[in-house]
């Protein structure tokens, strides 16, 4: 509860200096690719969240991770990473990166769905599935594909909270029951 209430704050934070710039994509972009190439690296990971190290020593570390960013760091982005090795809250960098996510989406009226299907999908499969789902939801849909052969045939859409499941994996174990 605390990490996530700390968390939280920072991502309103983030978020509220980035939308002041009309920034709020970019910076969740990069803060996504930030809290990637730690979680990805746990030698980076030491670096930045053991106390052994220096504030000093962190605080280089981030800044030369900012430096080596393909586009020039978003400043809301670099001015709250900075503040992140000041106050000892590296390790709340992943939950800030999905709560800034998530608050940036709901700010912008996008909702986030998953589509599994047994095969990989077309692109414009995917579309006419994200229309559809747009006049479901009355929102925008931004959609991520999967790919699990386990559901046999036909998709899976989670968007928000809801899940639209047409797989042939369920209609069958649905059938299964009914003849039981």
């Amino acid at each position: 509860m605390v990490n996530v209430s700390i968390a939280r704050r920072y991502a309103r934070a983030i978020l509220d200096v980035a939308a002041e710039g009309n920034r709020t994509d970019a910076v969740a972009e990069q803060l996504n690719a930030f809290a990637a190439v730690v979680g990805q690296s746990p030698d980076l990971s030491d670096v930045l969240l053991n106390p052994a190290y220096s504030r000093a020593q962190r605080n280089r570390v981030v800044e030369a991770l900012l430096q080596s960013m393909p586009s020039p760091a978003e400043p809301a982005l670099a001015n709250a990473l900075r503040l992140l090795v000041d106050r000892n809250r590296l390790g709340y960098l992943p939950d800030i990166a999905r709560l800034y996510r998530d608050m940036a989406d709901a700010r912008a009226g996008r909702v986030r769905g998953q589509v599994t299907s047994a095969a990989p999908l077309s692109a414009d499969a995917v579309t006419r599935l994200q229309q559809s789902l747009q006049q479901l939801t009355q929102r925008n849909v931004v959609l991520e594909t999967k790919v699990d052969p386990s559901v046999l045939g036909g998709v899976a859409a989670q968007v928000g909270g809801t899940l639209y499941d047409g797989t042939l994996r369920t209609q069958l174990e649905e059938m299964r029951r009914q003849l039981k």
